[in-house]
């Protein structure tokens, strides 16, 4: 297993160089295919599915290593998480502004903390699409734009509870003077070198700009955007790496729009999972029989953040139930549904952490609070394949700046590894 250190480091230029769901799946293949892995196209025929391969679809990657040993009906192990975080998305029409600033109109993604977004340096990352339907990945990491927050003059009782307008209160400044339509796609075109002209559409997003950074006198947390997933995602890329020649079946599934529900094309209550599996088990000379009785024997383990406690806010967790920072990764269970975790996936992973020589812990929501959920559910109702909920332990969750563990990365990528294996 890789040290603490060097899985962190690893993490930290995957987080760096992933501003954008986009460039996470970029980052991703580009990892897989120092490992041997190869695209394939979704529109082509597949005539050999084994080895080691991956398919990209916009803001989602499924990737997957499959003994050419594997028969038909071979169980796969499935590591579910995904690409996306809340955030601050620039609209079709983004040139706004008054009283003599340049501002960009933004529309609120997921669930974010929305006070974290203020008096932050933000870049801008995403795609533009040129020419047609070419995709060009853009990705400015300087202080473009910024969510300048009123001063305290001017509202005394801020400190009181803050309530931010979603429309009126979130423009960011990105200069001064009058705005003008289409001032910001000629800066971002200029940044991705092509001609404004080119760009026929586009998904933006804004960043905070910040590096990944170790914190703490003992050095024993971090501090960077987007730990949830993309902790997760990094996790799942090094599991299948590093299991690719013992594993006979496993697959990784980063998938895009968890964060506003998983409804779409590339997010995991859609059909390009199930899809995949079925062109892999067909292509291998199975059949729906086949398949069916592959998924029976399955597991999937859906990877994302988990609540570690907070020591200001002791009264919002279940006493019974704590998390910490580097105390390896926890098992998420809620009789609602909320996660998929049932006693069977419970005693699997617990296994795993075993094989792995990793702790583990488990978590519960506090009753009377409402619990978040996870693709977990999603996956294991739409294939009906069994489904355990876990993460690593995180602060902040869903702000613009997240804080975990410094050993917590590389306990996770082994776990999951162990999974992958068949462990």
């Amino acid at each position: 297993m890789h040290t603490s250190d060097d899985v962190l480091a690893d993490l930290f230029s995957f987080i760096g160089a992933s501003p954008s769901p986009f460039h996470a799946v970029d980052s991703a293949a580009a990892e897989l295919e120092s490992h041997g892995f190869s695209a394939l196209d979704e529109a082509q025929r597949w005539d050999d599915p084994s080895g080691r391969h991956f398919v990209k679809r916009s803001g989602a990657l499924i990737a997957w290593v499959r003994s050419p040993d594997a028969s038909p009906a071979t169980p796969v192990r499935l590591i579910g998480a995904h690409t996306d975080s809340p955030n601050l998305r620039l609209k079709p029409q983004p040139d706004s502004g008054r009283a003599g600033y340049r501002q960009l109109g933004v529309e609120v993604y997921g669930g974010p903390l929305l006070n974290s977004w203020l008096d932050r340096d933000l870049g801008i990352a995403g795609r533009l699409m040129v020419d047609g339907g070419h995709q060009v990945l853009v990705r400015i990491d300087e202080p473009v734009a910024r969510v300048a927050q009123l001063a305290i003059h001017l509202d005394r009782e801020v400190n009181e509870g803050l309530r931010l307008d979603r429309q009126l209160h979130l423009s960011p400044i990105w200069g001064l003077g009058s705005a003008t339509d289409g001032e910001l796609i000629e800066f971002v075109a200029a940044q991705a070198q092509v001609r404004p002209a080119q760009v026929d559409g586009f998904d933006l997003m804004l960043h905070d700009v910040a590096p990944p950074a170790v914190l703490g006198a003992d050095r024993s947390m971090y501090a960077a955007a987007r730990i949830d997933n993309l902790a997760s995602c990094h996790g799942a890329i090094a599991a299948l790496a590093s299991a690719a020649d013992a594993a006979q079946w496993a697959m990784i599934c980063l998938f895009d729009h968890e964060e506003v529900g998983s409804g779409s094309s590339t997010g995991a209550d859609g059909s390009m999972l199930a899809h995949i599996l079925e062109r892999i088990e067909m292509g291998v000379g199975g059949d729906r029989e086949t398949l069916l009785r592959s998924i029976a024997q399955s597991w999937c383990v859906s990877a994302d953040g988990a609540h570690a406690v907070h020591p200001n806010y002791l009264d919002r967790y279940e006493p019974d139930h704590l998390v910490s920072l580097n105390g390896g990764p926890v098992v998420k269970t809620n009789v609602n549904e909320r996660y998929a975790t049932s006693a069977e996936g419970m005693a699997m992973f617990k296994r795993v952490c075993e094989v792995a020589e990793v702790p583990h812990q488990v978590y519960s929501h506090r009753t009377n609070l409402a619990c978040g959920s996870t693709i977990g559910p999603l996956t294991a109702a739409n294939l009906g394949v069994r489904t355990v909920d876990v993460g690593s332990a995180q602060l902040s969750m869903h702000s613009a700046r997240e804080l975990g563990g410094v050993e917590d990365p590389a306990m996770l990528a082994a776990a999951l590894a162990a999974f992958a294996a068949g462990g």
